[in-house]
C-alpha cells in the first residue's frame, strides 16, 4: 500500500520532472564547509571533518501578470511554485499513512525510480548511520576524533556514490 501511494504521488510530479530536465542527478540540498590549512571551503562532496551545511532552494519569483495591482495580497504564482505546494499538500494529506513529510516523501519517491533494491537498503542503512556518526564525531574526545572523521567520511562517500 505504502509503495502504491508513492506511486500515486509521484506518478504527475516525476512526468513533470521528466519533461523539465535530463538524465541529470537530483541536486543536493546538503553542502560540505571543510577546511584545510586554515582556507575554507564548501562543496557537494565531504571531506574530512566536513561539516555539514543544508541547503534549501528558494521558491522561485512570483510571475508576473499585467493588470494586477501591486497592492494585492497574493501574486501570483509561477507553476513551479504551485506544482511544489500540490506535492507538498498531498504529502501532508497521506503522512498519517506513511509517516513522512514532503522533503523524505521526495527523496522515497526518486530513490524507488532512479536505485535498484540493494542501493534503496544501503541508502536506508546510511540514513541512520550518518546521524549516529555526526552525533559519535560531535561527542569526541580529542583521541578519538579523527577516527570518528574519518568513520563520517566513509559514510558520506558512499551516501554520495549511492546517490542517495
Amino acid at each position: 500500500m505504502f509503495a502504491f501511494l508513492l506511486g500515486c504521488g509521484f506518478g504527475a510530479a516525476a512526468q513533470a520532472q521528466a519533461q523539465a530536465q535530463t538524465q541529470l542527478p537530483a541536486p543536493s540540498r546538503t553542502a560540505f564547509k571543510c577546511e584545510v590549512d586554515g582556507r575554507v571551503s564548501y562543496s557537494d562532496s565531504p571531506c574530512l571533518g566536513a561539516k555539514k551545511v543544508d541547503l534549501e532552494p528558494t521558491r522561485g519569483l512570483s510571475s508576473s501578470v499585467s493588470g494586477k495591482s501591486p497592492l494585492s495580497a497574493s501574486p501570483p504564482l509561477g507553476a513551479d511554485v504551485q506544482r511544489e505546494r500540490q506535492r507538498e499538500a498531498l504529502a501532508e494529506a497521506i503522512k498519517p499513512i506513511t509517516g513522512l513529510d514532503a522533503k523524505h516523501l521526495d527523496i522515497q519517491g526518486r530513490r524507488l525510480k532512479q536505485l535498484s533494491p540493494e542501493a534503496r537498503q544501503s541508502c536506508a542503512r546510511l540514513d541512520r548511520a550518518i546521524p549516529a556518526a555526526e552525533a559519535a564525531e560531535a561527542s569526541a574526545n580529542k583521541a578519538s576524533l579523527p577516527a570518528a572523521q574519518e568513520h563520517l567520511l566513509q559514510l558520506r562517500r558512499r551516501f554520495r556514490e549511492l546517490r542517495c
